[in-house]
C-alpha cells in the first residue's frame, strides 16, 4: 500500500543531530530501508520536515524503518495511505 510519511523534526533535536553527525545517515538509512518512490525535504510549522512517499508492503517493517527518526531525531511522524490520481479514478469507478 502506498503510504504518505510526514516527519517533523524538533529544532533543537535537529540542531543536536547535526551536530553530532546524525542527521544525513539518519536520513540516509530511513531512505535506504524505505526505497521511496519520492521524498521531499522542506519546512513545516517551523520544523525540519520530511514528506516520504512509499510502498508498506508489511506493517512489520514499519518499526526498523522509523525507529531511528524517533530516536536520532526526535521526530514527530504522521502516516498515511495515499492514492495516485488513477488509484481515485478507479476508485471513484467502483462506487456504483
Amino acid at each position: 500500500m502506498r503510504m504518505l510519511l510526514k516527519a517533523n523534526i524538533p529544532t533543537d533535536a535537529g540542531n543536536d543531530a547535526i551536530e553530532a553527525g546524525k542527521l544525513g545517515p539518519t536520513l540516509e538509512k530511513v531512505l535506504a530501508d524505505l526505497k521511496p518512490e519520492a521524498a521531499y525535504f522542506t519546512l513545516d510549522a517551523g520544523m525540519r520536515t520530511a514528506f516520504i512517499v512509499f510502498d508498506l508492503k508489511d506493517v512489520s517493517g514499519i518499526p526498523p524503518a522509523l525507529e531511528p527518526l524517533f530516536m536520532a531525531l526526535g521526530a514527530e511522524i504522521d502516516m498515511t495511505p495515499a492514492m495516485t490520481a488513477e488509484d481515485l479514478r478507479k476508485g471513484l469507478s467502483q462506487l456504483g
